[in-house]
């Protein structure tokens, strides 16, 4: 069984960072591309960013050039490191495994598993 935990969401001010982890049990993480996404209260789950199986990147308009993106193989982990949050940021975070395409995909519909999610809470 598949499982994805989320960690390390929070309560920030504007302009803090937060790194979220996710701890994957799967027996072959270097193959999955992994994403992340997020859903704030009353809108629809957004594509934030995802790594191939090769350490490709690709990231939303929205949070590009201060989110990042990273795999550890060994970890069985993938991290997302939030610099310069804006209150726009305050959602659940939910991490994704993708082992059908590799690719760093970003429709939600390319992932075949999914985590239960963590707060990220924004101040202004």
């Amino acid at each position: 069984q598949v499982h994805l935990v989320e960690s390390g969401g929070g309560l920030v001010q504007a302009g803090e960072s937060l790194r979220l982890s996710c701890a994957a049990s799967l027996r072959t993480f270097s193959t999955y591309a992994m994403g992340w996404f997020r859903q704030a209260p009353g809108k629809e789950r957004e594509f934030v960013a995802a790594v191939s199986n090769a350490y490709s990147t690709v990231y939303a308009d929205s949070v590009k050039g201060r989110f990042t993106i990273s795999r550890d193989n060994a970890k069985n982990t993938v991290y997302l490191q939030m610099n310069s949050l804006k209150p726009e940021d305050t959602a659940v975070y939910y991490c994704a495994a993708d082992a059908r395409f590799g690719a760093a995909r970003r429709s939600s519909s390319s992932y075949e598993y999914w985590g239960q999610g963590t707060q990220v809470t924004v101040s202004s």
